[in-house]
């Protein structure tokens, strides 16, 4: 994590505050949160966030930081030298080092039969309307997100723990006042997962010690501090809580994750191996590294995920300085090319190999209601690409949109039967002869106008969306998240960078800063047209192209778009301030 001086002094270049927006004193007063020593929490104070943001609770997250900043650290550390590496030419690979435990004959812990079951699971963020529709989606998992689909700000942060445990309560109940409809839990519901965010992403107001927070535990140790004891009882049969894990790149990321799950299990007095974590592959280093990020987690590991959509990102991250790996358009991009598949296949024989689930990746489409013989065209779109998962050995799928759960269920269901999964019915020891060259294929496409002018409508839209609060964002029929604007970035920054030509159009155009220029400005009135004036002069459509065009066109890529843009959301009200 970078120090508060850091922040301090990029702040001030960009006419922020220390980090992010720094209000000023309420000069009546205002009630703070009851905090330990050496904490400085600088979000809006609120009567419901207070019952979150518990002394106790707080200490729990204290501690976890405390224990672990270092480590952390270190992590961070070590990817920005393996970056280093790969901007000089190195590709990533197996480590020699480890191949002991890639050959070894070893187990995870048998998966808690509360979730043995996974063949459908919805996502979304943690909003108390999304919360209850998926729930009650009729999947056999929620994965609730603090991470890429939502904007980390304050309000939506805190509000999404109340939800949380209002939900593991089962108490959670919401009135659409414009709909004049109540939503409250069905009698059946999905296994919640949460989703905590990444290690690199910092949570600006908490202060611990004087530095922010990192963001995963405190999404993790809140959550957990307030709802272990309820959650084993009312889902996990003993088990839990349940979690998945993003954007690893390397083995000891997981071993701090680890380390903090027995942290947390003594802290509760509940057996070693009661919390289980789903690992998301979404980071090109990390398929090199599956074996040991399951052994790592072995006694709490239930499995891995494709994430396809971030695992696109890493890769031109990764190669960010290759200019002989050029990705096509995005929407070329999919599991039929050659690195894409060979990933999938490894994941499922890693994993059923290891005894735990193998999870398949995403279905972003939105049913479009409107147009019936474009939904059931889109709705065949999401059968095969999920026939392709079940039948290549995935035990279970994602999807973003209540409307496809059915579809998915029963393209499963017609290939796996009453089996809860495959792990031990396909074991793909074909995939044994992949190699690294295999996972490190040159994706094999065109590139045209239309695809970079995608990236930027979608890129930009995205953005201010995020700015304004809304992670999880619908855009062209597809319901996109910080994965999608952080493809459409990093493609177009290479594409700049190299001045590659547009070869799918045959007109022989190269992308420069110019055309680059002319294609925001048109992209930016063709956003106007079809979101309207109203709302394009209210929305942070401006801001958004701005740091949007910024991200594209700067020198040195930059890890994360979300790292950046975050400045902007952070509002921080000294000493927990109400200040409304």
């Amino acid at each position: 994590m970078e120090s508060l001086q850091f922040w301090e002094r990029k702040n001030k270049m960009m006419g922020l505050g220390t980090y992010g927006n720094l209000l000023p004193m309420n000069k009546k007063g205002g009630r703070g949160y009851d905090v330990p020593e050496g904490v400085d929490i600088r979000g809006r104070y609120d009567e419901e966030f207070a019952k979150i943001l518990t002394k106790d609770a707080v200490q729990f997250v204290v501690d976890l930081q405390r224990e672990f900043r270092n480590h952390v650290n270190y992590a961070m550390e070590c990817r920005k030298e393996a970056k280093r590496r790969y901007n000089l030419g190195a590709l990533p690979g197996f480590d020699p080092a480890t191949r002991n435990i890639r050959e070894g004959m070893w187990t995870c812990a048998q998966v808690p039969p509360a979730v043995a079951d996974r063949r459908v699971e919805i996502t979304g963020p943690v909003e108390r309307k999304m919360i209850i529709n998926a729930l009650n989606s009729g999947a056999k998992v929620f994965m609730a997100d603090f991470e890429d689909a939502l904007s980390p700000s304050w309000e939506n942060l805190m509000r999404g723990q109340v939800n949380l445990k209002d939900a593991v309560d089962g108490t959670i109940s919401f009135h659409d006042k414009a709909r004049n409809k109540d939503y409250k839990l069905n009698d059946q519901i999905a296994k919640l997962f949460v989703r905590p965010r990444g290690w690199h992403l910092p949570e600006a107001h908490i202060l611990i010690d004087g530095e922010p927070a990192t963001g995963c535990l405190v999404d993790f140790g809140l959550y957990f501090y307030h709802n272990y004891a309820k959650f084993r009882q009312n889902q996990g049969a003993g088990f839990g809580p349940f979690f998945y894990l993003p954007k690893m790149e390397h083995s000891r990321e997981a071993r701090i994750w680890n380390n903090v799950f027995e942290r947390a299990e003594k802290m509760a007095g509940i057996e070693r191996g009661s919390i289980r974590a789903t690992v998301l592959i979404e980071t090109l280093p990390a398929v090199f590294q599956m074996d040991e990020i399951l052994y790592e987690l072995r006694d709490h590991s239930v499995g891995l995920n494709c994430g396809r959509w971030d695992y696109i990102f890493s890769y031109v991250k990764t190669f960010q300085a290759h200019p002989d790996r050029l990705l096509p358009d995005r929407v070329q991009v999919g599991m039929t090319q050659h690195f894409m598949r060979s990933y999938s296949e490894l994941l499922i024989r890693t994993c059923h190999r290891r005894g735990v689930h193998a999870m398949g990746g995403m279905a972003a489409q939105i049913p479009i209601r409107d147009d019936p013989a474009a939904n059931e065209a889109a709705l065949e779109l999401v059968r095969k690409d999920k026939l392709r998962e079940v039948k290549a050995g995935h035990d279970g799928t994602w999807a973003a949109h209540p409307g496809l759960i059915s579809d998915c269920i029963e393209v499963f269901t017609n290939n796996m039967g009453n089996a809860p999964n495959q792990i031990q019915t396909v074991k793909r020891e074909d995939a044994a002869a992949l190699t690294e060259e295999d996972l490190l294929q040159r994706p094999r496409g065109l590139r045209t106008m239309e695809g970079l002018r995608l990236n930027t409508r979608v890129g930009i839209q995205y953005l201010a969306a995020w700015l304004t609060g809304s992670g999880s964002v619908p855009l062209y029929n597809l319901m996109e998240d910080a994965a999608t604007a952080e493809i459409s970035r990093v493609q177009n920054w290479q594409w700049l960078k190299y001045g590659v030509e547009l070869d799918g159009d045959g007109l022989g155009v190269k992308v420069t800063k110019d055309l680059f220029g002319r294609v925001v400005e048109e992209e930016m009135t063709r956003i106007e047209s079809e979101v309207g004036k109203e709302k394009f002069k209210k929305g942070m459509y401006k801001e958004a192209c701005k740091i949007f065009t910024r991200q594209c066109t700067t020198p040195t890529l930059d890890d994360f778009l979300t790292l950046d843009a975050y400045n902007y959301i952070v509002i921080q009200h000294p000493q927990g301030s109400s200040n409304l």
